[in-house]
């Protein structure tokens, strides 16, 4: 089980911007595909965006196209989701995950390994 640490969360107003950042463990990253979920105050989790192995492919939720993006440096170990133009409504816990064998379902359903969680918190 790959172990994996979120840092990067915090408070900003609307309209700014925030980069989450996810460290793994292990020799065996590039192996895994990577993906984000949230989860807002009183409601389900949430799928926000996913990455191949290689990075090359990548997909996101519409609520946060074009305005998130998800990347990953194998050399480093770790995948990044850079948030612009925030809203309020992107205020939630936001988890890392990983996947051993093809892309992580939207669901979640598949996800090998969790982060903690990071609270990433909007203000209007």
């Amino acid at each position: 089980q790959v172990q994996l640490v979120e840092s990067g969360g915090g408070l900003v107003q609307a309209g700014g911007s925030l980069r989450l950042s996810c460290a793994a463990s292990g020799r065996t990253f590039s192996r895994y595909t990577m993906g984000w979920f949230r989860q807002a105050p009183g409601k389900e989790r949430e799928f926000v965006a996913r990455i191949s192995q290689s990075g090359g492919s990548t997909y996101y939720a519409d609520s946060v196209k074009g305005r998130f993006t998800i990347s990953r440096d194998n050399a480093k170990n770790t995948v990044t989701l850079q948030m612009n133009s925030l809203k309020p409504e992107d205020t939630a816990v936001y988890y890392c995950a990983a996947n051993s064998d093809g892309y992580i379902s939207l669901a979640g359903a598949n996800v090998a390994s969790w982060g903690q969680g990071t609270q990433v918190t909007v203000s209007s």
